[in-house]
């Protein structure tokens, strides 16, 4: 008996099937070049709102645990009312708990953040690290949860990092697909935490991505739309703070003391950056003199932490109460001051004893009692021409913030949106734009780019220089059995010598050893057995080498520019 022909239906199912099968394979093999790749970034926009969404969910769930209140609005006042030696053991048992997460997860005991996200969209094609990043963002929470004096802001954007990276490796993405993903995940992610989708757009631009190339900027903008609905889906359009009254600007005549308060805020930015590495680098020191395990460096960061918030609770959590209170001018100048010294050693510590968290969240806090400040004493001395002292903090807050990320842009509409004021934009910008002018000459030009230039990753100055780090000998060499290769008798002489380049490195490494040497090329070797010479693989010629560089560069122009 013959079979019986197919539908018209089953035809038209068996060919849609065929015809995803076959999209499927050309994304998995080419990436999302041929197939709506604003779709991938609308995915990828919800699927990071939802993680930030569901990260600050977390952060409060844990900590009405902890400390009885999940509204990070009263945290501090709750924790007033606390017994004080349950204000103090909490932070412990959060380092001890992150202590042992970090000593599992991660390979050196070091929290995943943004600056890892930079480096992850610089170098390695937009992804970042799988089990130390899914180890810190769950470390990071604890801290937030247990009276850590750091930001959610920064484990967002790493965990937003781990999306794009997942997406990025299905569908094979390439560098340049791979970085907008990135994009577009951490400009979802800070939007949705933020309730801020300009700012969050330009944050991912500004400062991950480090360009604002055209290609970039739509799918990246759609990501942000998507988080941003995430967020006001739970939460609805509110800004983060409410100022009780507007500021208003004798423009003219005030702007010289935005241009003071801009000096006032990058220097006080430059503060807390140099504190917290300089802190760092004394509890490595303390730990390799005392012989202590990684494990008990965050609890005993946590130790300091609650001694410090039984008397000061204020430096618990993010620090959104005291903020608020900043910037609707209910602190003394006295007060002021004291918070910020006691904010920025809170930080310090809770970032040295490696426990978690960003930095954007502190930065905020530390620029409205900066500029809160500096308007107590601006407008007692020129209380005829002076505004309020709250339009002072609210441009404080955006100057620090901006010298802390490298941000001016981002940072500037964050202020606005976080705030909903946008009638002081000119008091704002030109305290921003002072600040980080001054900052950027005393750090390398942000506090993501200074930690990567203390890991010895040189981004700071741009693709220039770490370019050349991105290519290895061995790809760009003359093997032995080339026709062009150089003659093995002067390698042997060369090596003999001690002028060669082990097959392994980079163009970063072989280039001073051109410049000091003064030769055409390098004999590149393989280390031997034992005391055997080393083993000659090739040749690197200067003229290679440099042709190398030179594609690197055009390709970093050509994405930047298209």
């Amino acid at each position: 008996m013959a079979d019986p022909s197919p539908s018209p239906f089953g035809q038209s199912l068996a060919e849609a099937r065929k015809g995803l099968s076959e999209a499927w394979e050309v994304t998995c093999r080419d990436g999302p070049r041929q197939v709506a790749f604003w779709f991938i970034a609308l995915a990828i926009g919800i699927a990071a709102g939802f993680a930030a969404l569901f990260f600050r969910k977390g952060i409060e769930t844990l900590q009405a645990t902890l400390y009885g209140t999940e509204d990070i609005l009263t945290l501090h006042s709750f924790a007033e009312t606390l017994p004080w030696y349950w204000v103090l053991l909490i932070p412990v048992g959060g380092g001890l708990v992150v202590g042992v997460l970090l000593n599992w997860g991660t390979d050196d005991g070091r929290v995943r953040s943004v600056a890892d996200v930079i480096e992850g969209a610089a170098l390695n094609d937009g992804r970042v690290e799988k089990k130390a990043g899914l180890t810190s963002a769950l470390a990071s929470l604890i801290t937030l949860s247990s009276g850590g004096s750091t930001g959610r802001e920064g484990p967002v954007v790493h965990i937003a990092g781990l999306i794009s990276s997942w997406v990025s490796n299905r569908i094979n993405a390439n560098g340049i697909t791979g970085r907008d993903l990135l994009g577009c995940a951490v400009a979802a992610a800070v939007s949705a935490s933020f309730n801020a989708p300009i700012a969050g757009a330009i944050f991912a631009l500004e400062v991950i991505l480090r360009h604002f190339a055209i290609h970039a900027f739509a799918p990246i903008v759609i990501a942000s739309a998507a988080g941003t609905v995430i967020n006001r889906l739970e939460y609805g359009d509110v800004t983060e703070f409410v100022l009780v009254e507007e500021g208003a600007l004798a423009f003219y005549v005030e702007l010289p003391a935005f241009l003071l308060l801009g000096l006032v805020s990058g220097l006080v930015a430059v503060a807390l950056m140099r504190t917290i590495f300089w802190t760092d680098d004394l509890g490595t020191a303390l730990q390799r003199k005392l012989g202590l395990h990684a494990v008990l460096r965050p609890a005993i960061a946590g130790l300091l932490l609650g001694a410090m918030a039984i008397w000061f609770p204020h430096i618990i959590g993010v620090g959104y109460e005291t903020t608020s209170e900043a910037l609707t001018g209910n602190l003394m100048l006295h007060e002021a001051v004291i918070f910020a010294i006691l904010k920025t050693a809170a930080v310090a510590i809770t970032m040295a004893g490696r426990m978690g968290g960003g930095v954007f969240s502190p930065s905020l806090m530390l620029g409205a009692l900066t500029g809160l400040a500096f308007g107590h004493i601006a407008t007692g001395i020129f209380p005829e021409v002076s505004g309020s002292e709250t339009l002072y903090a609210l441009a404080g807050m955006g100057a620090v913030t901006a010298s802390v990320l490298g941000a001016p842009i981002s940072t500037t509409l964050i202020v606005f949106e976080l705030t909903g004021d946008w009638q002081t934009g000119l008091a704002v910008m030109v305290a921003v734009s002072i600040s980080t002018a001054v900052s950027a000459r005393l750090v390398h030009r942000s506090f993501f780019l200074t930690q990567l230039e203390r890991r010895g990753v040189h981004l700071a100055a741009g693709p220039q220089a770490y370019l050349l780090a991105l290519v290895r000998v061995s790809g760009v060499m003359r093997p032995a059995d080339d026709p062009r290769m150089a003659s093995e008798a002067r390698c042997r002489e060369l090596i003999a010598e001690g002028v060669f380049i082990d097959a392994n490195a980079t163009l970063e490494t072989a280039m001073p050893v051109f410049e000091r040497a003064g030769v055409a090329f390098l004999p590149v070797v393989a280390p031997g057995e034992a005391d055997a010479p080393p083993d000659l693989r090739g040749a690197l010629f200067h003229v290679d080498a440099l042709k190398a560089y030179n594609r690197a560069l055009a390709a970093t122009a050509e994405e930047e520019h298209s």
